[in-house]
Parts: structure tokens; C-alpha cells; sequence
């Protein structure tokens, strides 16, 4: 046990321990059968309506007919499984990618792996924010506070220190500590009075809720007009057959039952998507407001820098041994925090033995460590220079003048203080009761993170302000800012925040650049105004304090590597790299993701007019032949079906996305822009349809040929909007030879393969009731087809920027 609470468990060790006692989760994922998975998929309106079709055919003996149907039946279902799969095996990365982290000693390194992974033996470490991962016994402790309330119902804070228990699902609300795993999963004191942490399930977004009473509300209607169709096409025609074919025909036409699976499937591959680009969306509802971000509301240490420190420059009030001494000593040995790693390379004196430590505080930005040494206590305090100013009895003016002066080229500047004074002498309650004198100053060096500026000016070229808001010095802030080119002409400080009522604040946010010197109280209030200014707001935050903000922000983020568990429960997005260029990269992500929905439902309804209308058309007349019969309609939703999917969320972001300005936040999926754009598209179909079956009625073509003309010309036009709605800003054909998608050449290929050998086979052509036609007419429908959407490759041309 020694060893294990030395260097903790090997990976060998820890990973036989896994396999014996599971991993460290109270319940298991339930997952969903293959047959109710296959019933759930039966139950879509399309395929009911398709089952009773082939039971039709069956009835009236077409079998060639009645199989096509069942193959159509299994094809849809086998490609729905697919596709459902793909999206649940995007879900599983991000849930794994999301899971709370550990950090835990592992082969006598400190790594950070998924709370699962943790077994009884492991040594971990526990940090203010952090929720605990397993019952586990504290080693060593450094001013550890619980927050129990999860499991006794106390609202106060207990603390806990060396060979007490913690327990999972309890949350550190101050100070750190190293403890020892004792039980994990079930068998942990959570788990044995029966609380059940499920599975947080993924709540239906507006727009989803908006899908789903549309789809229903047409299905109604469909079904009605079905019947209507079905009772005049029987007693105008005297075809009991040809009018139930005729009503099935017609619903499945209307009904837009690719809706759901669309908007699902979107924003789980969305998701996944995004996480490839340092971003892990944890709810789907972000991505529909990603595209209306205004203002990006960023900390600066470790977002826009790189978080690592080091000492720049030394300023001491006395000699510089002393300042390197009492600097060094500042702050813990065993600190993740890079500011302490910068302050403990100054001394060599860590043989001392930590007596006590003074914690940070909000009322007090300034920590004290007391050391033994042989025959005395030392003191060593550092902080912000005000504080330590105060606690040492220094001079604040000339402390701050002094701070000025250093502050330059993006520098941190912090004061030290320290003493050395005798054991017999009893140490106070509080730190602003010590004895210290005023050491002198301290510069550390951030550097900017690569990629920082090129991001900043891809976030303004896209109307996206960004505003920086730090604890640091305004001196501070504006060189940083000077060095990425954010405008530093508009800053404010923690103290000019305070002094501002509402409404004035509301006026100085709306082109404010900078904020310096803000608490969390602060941020919040900025938050607050900036929404009232009619922003929308990205806010970023990685502690306990910036919960509250994070949750009133229209869009939040927390930081995967250095923010806390509360932050990241608080958020709806986490960087996993805290990069500040990873949050632009989001918004694009999402920008793209919600383009591509909605050309994607305006391809959906475009091919649902000439559907529609070429199912009521040859009904208007008692001599015209049905053109659409069941098994057709199936055929165009099986081209349908993949396209909306699967080329359309594989389409790359259009070039000039990220020099848009930002979507309106109550600018649905809907918009007038995008239902006009549909209808024309949809009538446009329709009307070559309509004049591609009349042709063929006059010309006195056999009913089978026209309605091989007819469907020939259905397929390709599909084909086309399939290409010209992949951008609503290049033409058709360009589009096809720059854009890479590899989806397209294998959903189109396949498309046009299917129609060649349904429409030359003859086996192929009697199932779906079709008749022969020469080359001739093949190049008919081909040119008709592309002139169907050639208004549009036009329209977008001459009005390059309207449908962006």
C-alpha cells in the first residue's frame, strides 16, 4: 500500500483491475435491440404506407411489383440502420470525449484519464472544482472543503483532511488534496443508497419540436387528400386498383418524413465534426445558435496565450536573494497552476515542511505559505500588487506606479512578501493579521498562442466582436491586445465597471474591446449588459465563479484542460485545447452545419412539389395515364433519402461563410429566403414535368412511355437540385468540378446507374411499370432537366451575395 500511495497503480495493475470489477459508472448505457431498433424504423409514415402498397400488389398478383417493394422496404431500413449508426457512433466519441477526467498517477506519472477508467488503488489528485470520481481516503491535503449536499442534503461545506473519506459525486469547493481510490461504480457510498446517475438524454431542440408537428400535421393532411384522391380517381375511373394506388402514391409524395432523420443526424455528425475541430458540443441546441454569435466574451490567460510562464523581470525592494527566496516559496510544490510552476523555480529551498497555507480569496487576491525551518517559521506571500501592498504595510501608490512601469509587452505582474518569525509565536486565523514586509515585484511572460490573430481578424471579418476580460493590469491587456490586433480604443476596468449604473454600462459595451481587473461578479454584470444591448454572446470561463455567467450567456464555453468540472457542467460547448482560435474554428463549423441544413430542407421540399403535383395532374383528366405509382415515388426517396443526408452534411463550408455577417437569433430554418427559394425550385420541376408527360400524352405515346419520359426526367432533375442546392452562391457545374465531396460521385453515380438498367431491363421495367424509349428521348429529359434549375445558376451570378 505504501508504494500504491507513492506512485500510485501500474497500467498492467489498473487495467486487471478494470476487467474484475467494471468500470467506474453507476449504470450501464441501455441500448436498443436490432429487432425494436427494425420496428421503430417500420413505424416511419413512408414505409407504412410503402408495406401496404406491396401488400397491394400481392393482393392484386403483380409479385415483380411486390418484390421491388419489399427490396425498396429492406434497402430503406438496412440504409436508416447505417445511418443511425454512424450517428450514434459519433454520439459514443463525444460522450467519451466529454466524460469527466480524472487525474491520476499512472506508472508514477500524473496523467488525466476518463473518470471510467479509475479502479480501487489508484492515486489521484482533487482540486477546487473538481467532482469527485470515486470514494477515496485523503493522503495529503492543503485547505480541502466538500460540498456534500448531493448526497446528506447539507448545504454547508465540511472540510476534510488527512485519513478521512471523501465520496463520489461530492464536489470540492476549495483547496486540493492527493487521495487514495477505495471503491468505485456501484460500490461506492452513492451507489449503495440506490442514487441512480442515468444517462443524460439529448432534449429535443425548438427546431426539432417545429420537424416533428410539421411532419405530423402534413402527414394528416396528406392522408386526407389521399383518400379524397383515391374516392374520385374510383368513381371517375371505375378502378377500384388504380385509386388506392393512386391515394398511396399521392401521401407518399407529400409526406416529408425526411425531416427528423435530417435535423438528427445533422447535429450528431455536426457534433462529431466539431470535435474534430478542438470543440465538443455538449448540447445539439448550440449549433442553431452558433450562427448568430455577435460578441465573443474571452479570458486571455491560456485562450488567447499560451498559459505558460516564465519569469521576465525582477524588481526587489531589498536584495534580490531575499525576493528569490521568499518568491520561490509562494506557492505550493505541487501546483498544476503555471504561474506557481514560474514562482518555485526562484528558490531552492523546498526541503522546508508546509505548515499552513492562506488560500486566495475574492476579497483578498493574494495567498500566504508558511514553512518550517529549524528554529522559525517563513512566511512567503504573493499576489496582486494592491493586496500585497496592503498586507505588508507598503506604500499602495508607489507599489502601483512601480507595477506600471513593469507592465509592458504583456507582462503579469505580482508582488511578494515575506518574513521569518518565531514558532513560538502562534500563527493568526486570518493572513491579513501576519506580519510581512513588502519583498518587491515580479514580471512572468505569456506568450500569444499561434494562430491567435489570423483567428481575431477571421471573427471581425465575420461581424463577430471579440472582448477580452482578464484579472490582469489594463498595461497588460492592451500590449496583448496590440500583439493579436484586438482595437484597444474602448477599455474598462473592474473599478470603472462598479462605478457605472445600467444603463450607462449598456451604452459602453457596445463597442468595448477590453475589460481588466474583473471578478466574476464583474463579468457577469458585462454579460448582462451586453445582451441587453441586443448582442448575442459567447462567454468562456473555467471556474466555479464563472459558472453563473456561463449559464446566462446565449452560448458558453468552458476550457477542457485547466477549467473546472462545475464550469464544464455549466457550458454548452468545451475546448479541449483552450485556444481561442478553436473557438472561431466552432463557429464556422457551426455556420456550416446549419447552411447545410437548410439547403438540405430546401432540396427536401423542392422534390416534394413536383412529387405532389405529378401525383394530382394525370388525375385531372379521365384519359390521362397515373404517372407516379408507389414503386416510382419509392425509387426517388431512395435517392432522396441519402442525398439529404449524406451529401449535404458532408458538404464543405462555403469560402466566404466566416465574411458573413451573423445570422438574426430568431431567424428560424424556415426563413421566407429559404421557402422561396424551395418553391421556385420545387415549381420550376414541376412545370417541365407537367409539360414533359403533356408532351408525351399528345404525341400519343403508349401510357408505359410516358411514364418513363416522365419518371426519366423526375430522376435527373433530382439529380440536379441535388448539385445546385451544395451552394447558393456558385453555379451548378462549377460547384460539381471545385467543390470536393466524395458522397456526391457515389449517391449520383449510383442514382443514374439504378435508372439506366430500371429503364433498359425489361424484367426491371414491368416491376415498375414502364415502357421502352430510344436515345433520343434519353437526351431529352437530360436537357430538360438542367434547364429545370438553370434560372437559379443565373439568379446566383447575377446576385452573388442575396442568398448568402
Amino acid at each position: 500500500m505504501a508504494t500504491q500511495q507513492a506512485h500510485g497503480l501500474s497500467s498492467q495493475a489498473a487495467k486487471i483491475r478494470l476487467l474484475q470489477d467494471g468500470p467506474n459508472q453507476l449504470v450501464k448505457e441501455s441500448k436498443t435491440g436490432p429487432w425494436l431498433r427494425v420496428l421503430k424504423i417500420l413505424s416511419e409514415p413512408m414505409l407504412i404506407l410503402l408495406g401496404i402498397a406491396t401488400a397491394v400488389s400481392f393482393l392484386i398478383a403483380e409479385p415483380v411489383e411486390a418484390a421491388v417493394l419489399a427490396l425498396m422496404i429492406g434497402f430503406i431500413v438496412l440504409t436508416t440502420i447505417y445511418q443511425e449508426g454512424k450517428a450514434e457512433k459519433a454520439l459514443r466519441a463525444l460522450k467519451s470525449l466529454s466524460a469527466p477526467l480524472a487525474t491520476v498517477q499512472r506508472d508514477g506519472v500524473w496523467q488525466k484519464i476518463p473518470a471510467s477508467e479509475l479502479v480501487v488503488g489508484d492515486l489521484i489528485r482533487i482540486a477546487e472544482g473538481d467532482r469527485i470520481p470515486a470514494d477515496a481516503r485523503v493522503l495529503e491535503s492543503s485547505n480541502l472543503s466538500i460540498d456534500e449536499s448531493s448526497l446528506t442534503g447539507e448545504s454547508l461545506a465540511v472540510t476534510r483532511s488527512h485519513d478521512e473519506l471523501v465520496s463520489a459525486g461530492t464536489l470540492v469547493v476549495s483547496g486540493r488534496a492527493e487521495a487514495l481510490i477505495e471503491a468505485t461504480g456501484s460500490k461506492t457510498t452513492l451507489g449503495q443508497i440506490g442514487v441512480s446517475l442515468k444517462t443524460i438524454k439529448p432534449q429535443r431542440t425548438s427546431v426539432q419540436q417545429q420537424i416533428d408537428k410539421a411532419v405530423k400535421l402534413i402527414a394528416i393532411i396528406a392522408i386526407s387528400f389521399s383518400l379524397l384522391v383515391s374516392t374520385v380517381v374510383f368513381f371517375s375511373r371505375g378502378d377500384l386498383v388504380d385509386s388506392i394506388l393512386a391515394g398511396l402514391s399521392l401521401a407518399m409524395a407529400m409526406i416529408p418524413e425526411e425531416f427528423p432523420v435530417v435535423l438528427t443526424l445533422f447535429f450528431a455528425l455536426g457534433a462529431w465534426r466539431m470535435s474534430h475541430e478542438k470543440v465538443l458540443a455538449r448540447r445539439s441546441a448550440v449549433i442553431e445558435t452558433l450562427g448568430s454569435a455577435t460578441v465573443i466574451c474571452t479570458d486571455k490567460t491560456g485562450t488567447l496565450t499560451m498559459n505558460s510562464m516564465s519569469i521576465d523581470q525582477l524588481l526587489p525592494t531589498g536584495s534580490e536573494q531575499d525576493l528569490n527566496f521568499f518568491a520561490g516559496l509562494a506557492s505550493p510544490t505541487k501546483s498544476f497552476d503555471p504561474v506557481d510552476a514560474a514562482f518555485t523555480t526562484l528558490s531552492t529551498e523546498h526541503s522546508l515542511k508546509l505548515v499552513k497555507e492562506y488560500a486566495l480569496g475574492n476579497d483578498l487576491l493574494a495567498m500566504t505559505m508558511v514553512w518550517e525551518a529549524e528554529d522559525h517559521y517563513v512566511l512567503a506571500c504573493k499576489g496582486a500588487p494592491e493586496a500585497v501592498a496592503r498586507l505588508s504595510g507598503a506604500d499602495a501608490k508607489s507599489v502601483i506606479d512601480q507595477v506600471e512601469k513593469l507592465a509592458v509587452g504583456g507582462r503579469r505582474i505580482l508582488a511578494v512578501a515575506g518574513a521569518r518569525i518565531s514558532k513560538d509565536q502562534p500563527l493568526p486565523e486570518n493572513q491579513t493579521d501576519l506580519d510581512l514586509e513588502f519583498q518587491g515585484l515580479v514580471a512572468l511572460r505569456d506568450q500569444v498562442r499561434p494562430g491567435v490573430p489570423e483567428a481575431l481578424a477571421e471573427a471581425k471579418a465575420a461581424g463577430i466582436r471579440v472582448l477580452m476580460m482578464t484579472g490582469d493590469f489594463s498595461a497588460t491587456a492592451i500590449e496583448i491586445a496590440q500583439e493579436i490586433g484586438l482595437e484597444t480604443n474602448n477599455t474598462l476596468t473592474g473599478q470603472e465597471i462598479d462605478q457605472l449604473g445600467d444603463a450607462e454600462l449598456i451604452e459602453r459595451v457596445k463597442d468595448l474591446t477590453i475589460c481588466s481587473r474583473v471578478t466574476p461578479a464583474q463579468k457577469l454584470r458585462v454579460i448582462h449588459a451586453l445582451k441587453s444591448a441586443g448582442e448575442v454572446v459567447v462567454m468562456t470561463g473555467d471556474g466555479i465563479n464563472d459558472a453563473p455567467a456561463l449559464k446566462l450567456a446565449n452560448i458558453s464555453i468552458a476550457m477542457g484542460l485547466r477549467g473546472t468540472d462545475v464550469a464544464r457542467e455549466a457550458s454548452d460547448l468545451i475546448l479541449t485545447d483552450d485556444n481561442f482560435a478553436s473557438i472561431v474554428a466552432g463557429i464556422k463549423r457551426g455556420r456550416t452545419i446549419y447552411a447545410s441544413l437548410k439547403k438540405a430542407f430546401a432540396y427536401i421540399l423542392a422534390i416534394h412539389v413536383p412529387l405532389l403535383g405529378m401525383a394530382v395532374i394525370p388525375i385531372l383528366v379521365l384519359d390521362w395515364p397515373i404517372v407516379l405509382l408507389p414503386a416510382m415515388v419509392a425509387f426517388i426517396e431512395m435517392v432522396v433519402d441519402p442525398a439529404c443526408t449524406i451529401v449535404f452534411q458532408a458538404e464543405p463550408a462555403d469560402p466566404k461563410i466566416m465574411q458573413q455577417k451573423p445570422r438574426p437569433v430568431n431567424e428560424g430554418l424556415f426563413s421566407k429566403k429559404t421557402l422561396r427559394i424551395a418553391l421556385f425550385q420545387g415549381l420550376s420541376v414541376l412545370a417541365i414535368a407537367a409539360a414533359v408527360f403533356l408532351g408525351g400524352v399528345s404525341m400519343e405515346y403508349e401510357d408505359d412511355q410516358v411514364r418513363t419520359l416522365t419518371f426519366v426526367y423526375l430522376i435527373l432533375a433530382n439529380v440536379f437540385l441535388i448539385l445546385t442546392n451544395r451552394s447558393w452562391t456558385m453555379p451548378t457545374f462549377k460547384i460539381f468540378f471545385t467543390r470536393k465531396n466524395p458522397t456526391v460521385k457515389w449517391i449520383v453515380g449510383l442514382a443514374l446507374l439504378a435508372l439506366v438498367l430500371i429503364v433498359q431491363l425489361p424484367i426491371a421495367r414491368e416491376a415498375f411499370s414502364l415502357g421502352a424509349i430510344g436515345i433520343g428521348e434519353w437526351l431529352v429529359p437530360f436537357v430538360l432537366s438542367y434547364l429545370s434549375i438553370a434560372w437559379f445558376d443565373v439568379y446566383k451570378s447575377l446576385r452573388p451575395n442575396a442568398l448568402r
